[in-house]
């Protein structure tokens, strides 16, 4: 009789817990901000599911995923730094002619005999004072991000053709050659430059003091002021960081092209806030993770390559980011 007893309050016990375990997931799924972290994981998993399946023989081989990767190493970069200005509630629409500007200062050293590790210094430099004019313009002037990154988005552009003088300089070096073509265990030099910035940013974001104020300076620029955070300095820090992973990412784009070009690559500024966006950052501040951004990178690189791959032209494939950032957009509008 006793055991009965005891089997019966087991049966209602696993009862409750399977309904609190229902109720909880409804929770959940209603919850907005579950989706904003995890839709990116949906996301990426439906792609290269929905590819492997069309094209098995041509996506899935590993000389196609390595071309992944690697394609993604410079975006990745670009987004790191982008994730810590949206973060604050900001933006950084200058971060291709930022990287622009880094490569064409690393070419211009390097053609007049500095050796490589100057040259990189002055490309992440660049790069920096690029971030450092933006962010006094914002947070001293306090004019709207948008307008002065906009602005610096032409203003380094052109800065980049004057010291060109329009032209593309040739860089050979064996040392950028061995960093954009080599591997190990199947994974590019470059996206574990790539991977070692987003474990850095990861750790500076949710394990200093630095990153704590990032997130209350977007989450409530009030209250952080009240606990004696700098949101000047903070908002000036993160432009910074902005413009001197530019500078790097410019570094590694002549590693895989062998010049330094003075034109700018705006399609890196569209896929940056895309991943951003995508990535579960909330565009009013103060939310958000290195590694949601991460993932989405390699899933918009995957589904351009996967449309690539099937053949479809590369017209639709901007029209594709496009109307991913729009969904992302629309999907985490009511976060705030």
């Amino acid at each position: 009789m006793k055991k009965r007893g005891n089997n019966s309050d087991a049966l209602a016990k696993a009862s409750a817990s399977d309904s609190n375990l229902i109720s909880n997931l409804q929770v959940k799924f209603k919850d907005p901000f579950f989706w904003s972290d995890w839709l990116v994981v949906v996301a990426f998993a439906v792609v290269i599911g929905f590819f492997g399946l069309i094209a098995p023989a041509e996506f899935l081989t590993l000389w196609n995923l390595n071309n992944i990767l690697v394609a993604a190493s410079i975006p990745t970069i670009i987004v790191v730094g982008q994730t810590f200005t949206v973060l604050t509630a900001g933006i950084d629409l200058s971060v291709s002619s930022t990287m622009t500007f880094g490569a064409v200062s690393f070419g211009l050293a390097f053609t007049n005999g500095w050796s490589l590790w100057k040259c990189c210094l002055i490309s992440i430099v660049a790069g920096a004072f690029v971030g450092l004019l933006n962010g006094l313009i914002i947070a001293k002037r306090k004019i709207n991000d948008f307008i002065v990154t906009l602005g610096m988005l032409s203003v380094a552009s052109g800065a980049a053709l004057v010291l060109s003088d329009g032209k593309p300089r040739q860089i050979i070096s064996e040392s950028l050659s061995t960093l954009a073509i080599n591997d190990k265990f199947n994974i590019p030099y470059l996206m574990m430059v790539a991977f070692v910035i987003v474990l850095i940013g990861h750790f500076t974001l949710f394990h200093t003091k630095f990153g704590t104020h990032v997130l209350a300076t977007g989450g409530d620029p009030d209250a952080a002021r009240a606990m004696g955070i700098s949101i000047v300095k903070v908002k000036i820090a993160v432009y910074v960081i902005s413009g001197a992973l530019a500078g790097v990412a410019g570094i590694l784009a002549i590693s895989r092209i062998g010049s330094a070009e003075p034109a700018a690559n705006t399609a890196i500024l569209l896929n940056s806030v895309a991943a951003v966006v995508l990535g579960g950052v909330s565009l009013f501040g103060g939310r958000g993770s290195i590694f949601g951004p991460f993932i989405a990178t390699l899933l918009l690189q995957s589904l351009l390559n996967g449309l690539t791959v099937i053949g479809v032209a590369a017209y639709y494939q901007y029209l594709s980011i496009g109307l991913v950032v729009i969904l992302s957009a629309s999907l985490v509008r009511t976060e705030k």
